[in-house]
């Protein structure tokens, strides 16, 4: 009888069960690490209370980015900015904004991103309405008449109270007869724009250059209290965004000829052409230092608010699942790489030159998992288009503790996303990269790109959850004997077009941008 067989077996089974009860050590130390010492409020408050807003080329996001790395470093992980290219520099200043006549009153908005400056002393002036017109030769006579005016460039919302709101205080009938009346209106609204020989974006400076000293806005969210805040689009002329409540009193007292004016003071700074950076911090690898697991968020944010759900949220779950990693798996078999991208709502620009510049991360990839739409919890993740992704996330997921992925639904294969976050940088180069998507919390209609994206919105158990999640996901990845596979699943036909589906595919960045 061979006795040195089953001693073999005997070892092999003993090492099986020691590595299993290893790697369950390792996630119940990751999920006590972030219960009991979680950061997380910690860095929201640093992040969104204190260094605010982070417009891309303004000095807040580079205050981000210094921050980023002082704290990885406190951790005891290298981090680094990388610059990948240069935006149009700009500084928010005050803003104040007064009816001074037919009555007084301090109103409620800021100016747009991008917006010029006016004086320290402000402008002061009537606001009109936006002209109903029979055709663009009207629209050019009209023209002819805004000099020194503000004129007021928004819809007239018909309600500041979201649908919700309706469908449970109204009855059927008044409800059905506010939409209608708010289709009819946003049609008309929109059909004489295009009567004018303008559109959206042109518009504002057909205004500009007919001698306007000002834009009132106001792009409403749908929920109460909240305003989209984009970007100006104007070069001498400030452009401002006021609540619905306060756009709608001026817009009625313009129809009505009350001849309203209002006084605004809205300063700011050009700061020309500035560097852009994204923050890239790394644990080293032990064993495949050449393979890679990436934690990706973007840091950027549009200004209204704070960017509290976007995408505050996703940068401190990346940062505290880094954290966690550093303290109970401080030598991981594969390096893992924390990316927080700059320029992501102006077009994943630095997620995308990050691919550009490092090919050997993308060609080493295990794996990337991307957060970016909110504060809620986890509940969906996609394949992405790969073939095999079924057998690995399915691994990973399985080690997950069951309170934080017993509301996860996985497809496979899933389809390749599109340009919705930064994941798609990498997915767009043939790597596995996945989005770890969350619940809704109203984040469309009520905090994506408003001014209430602030702390206060923040639902901390759901981010701790998405911290524990990502960090187990994380360690999985980097401990799995297996590299994963790239093989890409056939999409077949598009059902809208009859078309086959296609793979992205990805080109370099616009490095220079912000004109």
């Amino acid at each position: 009888m061979n006795y040195r067989l089953p001693l073999l077996l005997a070892f092999l089974l003993s090492t099986s069960i020691s590595g299993v009860w290893a790697q369950k050590d390792i996630v119940a130390q990751i999920e006590k690490e972030a219960t009991e010492n979680s950061q997380l409020e910690v860095l929201a408050h640093e992040l969104v209370d204190v260094i605010g807003p982070r417009l891309v080329g303004t000095p807040q996001m580079n205050q981000a980015h210094q921050w980023a790395v002082a704290t990885f470093n406190q951790w005891g992980i290298q981090a680094n900015n990388e610059a990948w290219g240069t935006w149009r520099g700009w500084e928010r200043g005050i803003s104040h904004i007064d009816l001074v006549e037919p009555r007084v009153v301090s109103l409620h908005g800021r100016q747009l991103a991008w917006s010029p400056s006016t004086s320290a002393k402000g402008v002061v002036a009537e606001a009109i309405p936006f002209p109903v017109v029979k055709d663009s030769i009207a629209f050019a006579g009209w023209l002819r008449q805004i000099k020194g005016k503000l004129v007021c460039i928004s819809m007239p919302q018909p309600t500041g109270r979201p649908d919700y709101n309706w469908k449970e205080f109204a009855t059927e009938e008044s409800f059905e007869q506010m939409k209608s009346q708010r289709d009819a209106a946003n049609k008309a609204w929109n059909e004489n724009l295009t009567r004018t020989g303008y559109d959206r974006r042109t518009i504002n400076t057909a205004l500009e250059q007919a001698g306007a000293v000002g834009l009132i806005q106001s792009q409403w969210s749908s929920a109460f209290g909240a305003n989209k805040v984009f970007s100006a689009n104007t070069k001498k002329i400030p452009v401002i965004d006021l609540s619905l409540e306060d756009y709608g009193m001026v817009y009625r007292m313009a129809e009505n000829g009350d001849k309203p004016v209002l006084k605004i003071v809205a300063q700011s700074k050009e700061l020309g052409k500035v560097p852009t950076f994204n923050t890239v911090a790394t644990i080293p690898g032990t064993e495949l230092p050449d393979e890679y697991v990436v934690l990706s968020a973007h840091f950027d944010s549009w200004d209204g608010g704070t960017g509290a759900t976007d995408n505050g949220t996703g940068t401190i779950t990346m940062m505290e699942a880094a954290r966690i990693l550093k303290k109970v798996y401080p030598n991981p078999k594969r390096t893992i790489i924390i990316g927080l991208w700059g320029s992501e709502e102006q077009g994943l620009n630095g997620s995308r030159a990050f691919v550009e510049d490092h090919p050997e991360v993308v060609n080493g990839l295990q794996a990337l998992f991307n957060q970016d739409n909110g504060t809620g919890r986890v509940v969906q993740i996609s394949g992405q288009g790969f073939l095999h992704a079924y057998s690995y996330l399915g691994r990973w997921l399985a080690e997950v503790p069951q309170a934080v992925k017993k509301h996860i639904e996985t497809t496979f294969p899933g389809t390749p996303g599109g340009g919705g976050s930064d994941y798609a940088s990498f997915v767009a180069a043939g790597a596995p990269a996945f989005s770890l998507s969350s619940l809704n919390w109203s984040y469309f209609n009520y905090t994506w790109h408003t001014n209430l994206d602030t702390y206060d919105k923040i639902v901390f158990d759901d981010v701790r959850n998405n911290a524990i999640l990502t960090a187990v996901l994380a360690y999985m990845a980097s401990e799995d004997p297996e590299k994963t596979s790239r093989e890409k699943a056939d999409l077949g036909k598009d059902p809208r077009t009859g078309k086959e589906r296609t793979w992205p595919t990805t080109r370099a960045p616009n490095r220079n941008g912000g004109e």
